[in-house]
């Protein structure tokens, strides 16, 4: 049938109005061009509904069987681009429906029945993010066997670490990379903790106080693979919490992006020289034929300020809205949506840098060597032979103030020298100023000695 005679949003709702919406306010509240994007979770939701519909007696089983075979030919048409989305119609519900009516005639106008769209939109929405949550665990799962991999490649590997971005001590790379593995698994166990929030249905609630048929909110709640059906109608209808809490994860998990890009970005420097990306994570200058850009860490660390908007956008739309359902929700979808895609677009962009990505061990070590990154360690070593360590912390500032002015490390200072500042340290005070010496030392649960992040590695594996 042709969806050239659809009927305008009067029709739907309009039987109060003594006159037609104006087509700047028709245009204004109108919001398909953007939920359209949920017609296959729409369609799923009115399909669990007709069932519960047809076992409650509401629906003949040749009315039942005819919407669900026109919402099966709808999604058809969705998806070969044969359908026609009609901006009159406000939104991806009544569009759906005034197709649906057009194919099967009356029936179609059964199918709200117990339903409005209120409790509507809530389950496709949840529905959706539901879907998004689980393709970030997937993206997220990938990205922590990455880092596993590559921290069991490089758990001998040395670096510098830092604070304040000078050097501190020496840490293997394995060990960093284990640092990011805990800000992702962080990142997992946030968004499933806030899967179960989002799994939960609103469908049954009707507008805002329930129906006065006897529906079966368990049997969609069930077939639509939710955990349970939402306790309250009011809440249920209104509530966008579990949009808020995704766009939390969300950000959080673009923050850890955004720092692990930041350090790519110097990481990949010249004046650096750690890590090499791959050519096709990076581009060239128009001008300069030199440069190989990281554009794709840069483009993750930008984006992380597009999702913390997104969450302030929803925020600040839920501060002042009495219960039950405003129409200011329907701005929820666009900030919601931004923040779901460029979360998954940033995370697959990370799986392949991370997995691609090729550290310059001769580079790290140099770095390492420089800045005297086993002053630490002098210091343990003089408070193990009995000097209070303040005075240890006080002698070891003047060694390195003079290593400073004979221009060389630690390392290739003296005895004498050494012994000079305190006649505690003898001449096997030269094992804990190598870095081997130093990784050595930090054997502990959570240290950064390659023995110690080769057990990490293996209980990460277990975790994963």
């Amino acid at each position: 049938m042709s969806q050239n005679n659809a009927p305008d949003q009067s029709s739907m709702w309009g039987g109060r109005f003594a006159e037609p919406t104006d087509a700047f306010v028709a245009r204004f509240t109108a919001s398909v061009d953007f939920d359209k994007r949920l017609y296959h979770y729409d369609i799923l939701g009115s399909i669990a509904h007709a069932d519960m519909l047809r076992d409650i007696g509401v629906l003949e089983a040749a009315e039942h069987r005819a919407i669900v075979s026109g919402l099966a030919s709808i999604r058809g048409e969705i998806e070969r681009g044969g359908f026609v989305w009609r901006e009159a119609l406000e939104d991806v519900h009544m569009n759906i429906e005034a197709r649906l009516t057009e194919l099967v005639g009356e029936a179609g106008k059964k199918l709200h029945t117990a339903r409005s769209r209120n409790d509507q939109v809530a389950t496709d929405v949840r529905l959706w993010l539901r879907d998004r949550i689980d393709a970030a665990d997937r993206q997220l799962s990938t990205i922590l066997t990455c880092l596993v991999d590559s921290a069991s490649e490089h758990a001998d590997t040395v670096m510098p670490g830092y604070t304040h971005l000078q050097t501190a001590q020496p840490v293997t790379f394995g060990h960093h990379l284990l640092a990011w593995f805990e800000m992702a698994w962080r990142d997992r166990d946030r968004f499933r903790d806030c899967r179960r929030r989002v799994n939960v249905s609103p469908l049954g609630s009707a507008a805002l106080a329930g129906t006065t048929f006897p529906i079966d909110r368990a049997a969609t709640a069930s077939a639509l693979g939710f955990d349970q059906p939402a306790a309250n109608s009011l809440d249920a209808v209104s509530d966008r919490d579990f949009a808020l809490e995704f766009c939390s994860a969300a950000s959080v998990a673009m923050v850890h992006l955004s720092r692990w890009c930041e350090e790519l970005v110097l990481w990949t420097s010249p004046q650096w020289a750690f890590v090499t990306l791959p050519d096709a994570y990076c581009t060239g200058s128009s001008i300069m034929p030199q440069k190989k850009n990281p554009d794709v860490p840069e483009l993750v660390r930008g984006k992380t300020g597009r999702v913390v908007g997104d969450l302030n956008a929803l925020l600040v739309l839920m501060k002042g809205q009495p219960l039950a359902y405003n129409r200011d929700n329907q701005e929820d979808k666009l900030p919601l949506f931004d923040a779901a895609d460029t979360l998954l677009d940033c995370l697959q962009a990370m799986q392949g840098i991370i997995a691609a990505m090729r550290p310059n061990r001769a580079a790290m070590r140099s770095a390492a060597q420089a800045g005297f990154a086993t002053a630490t360690d002098l210091a343990d070593y003089l408070v193990v032979k009995g000097v209070p360590f303040r005075d240890a912390h006080d002698s070891v500032g003047r060694a390195v103030a003079l290593a400073i002015d004979k221009g060389i490390g630690l390392a290739e200072m003296e005895l004498a020298d050494l012994q000079a500042l305190s006649p505690r340290i003898e001449a096997d005070v030269y094992a804990v100023l190598t870095l081997e010496g130093s990784l050595a030392a930090r054997s502990h649960l959570g240290g950064t000695a390659p023995g110690a992040v080769r057990a990490a590695v293996e209980a990460a594996r277990r975790r994963i």
